[in-house]
């Protein structure tokens, strides 16, 4: 349930699924940012703003779905060794 807000005029989105990325900052601040960039890539926080900010159709949610299934199909198939890969 995504709710739309208003504050002071702008409009801003709310996502139903709340990311808290904790970084232990030790002296390197280069490398709690690199774990930061990794950790936000890894909860998929962009790609969640992204589909809260952007309207997407339920016919692009389904072939994005899809696409997503074909891939992580063919890469278990990889995994598998029943297929092989080109490299």
């Amino acid at each position: 349930m995504n709710q739309r807000t208003s504050k002071e005029g702008n409009n801003f989105f709310m996502s139903k699924k709340r990311s808290n990325i904790e970084i232990n900052v030790t002296g390197n601040i280069d490398k709690a940012l690199r774990q930061l960039k990794k950790k936000i890539e890894r909860e998929g926080v962009v790609r969640d703003m992204k589909r809260t900010v952007y309207f997407e159709p339920q016919t692009q949610k389904r072939r994005k779905r899809l696409v997503r299934a074909i891939k992580m199909n063919f890469l278990r198939m990889i995994g598998q060794g029943l297929v092989k890969s080109e490299k």
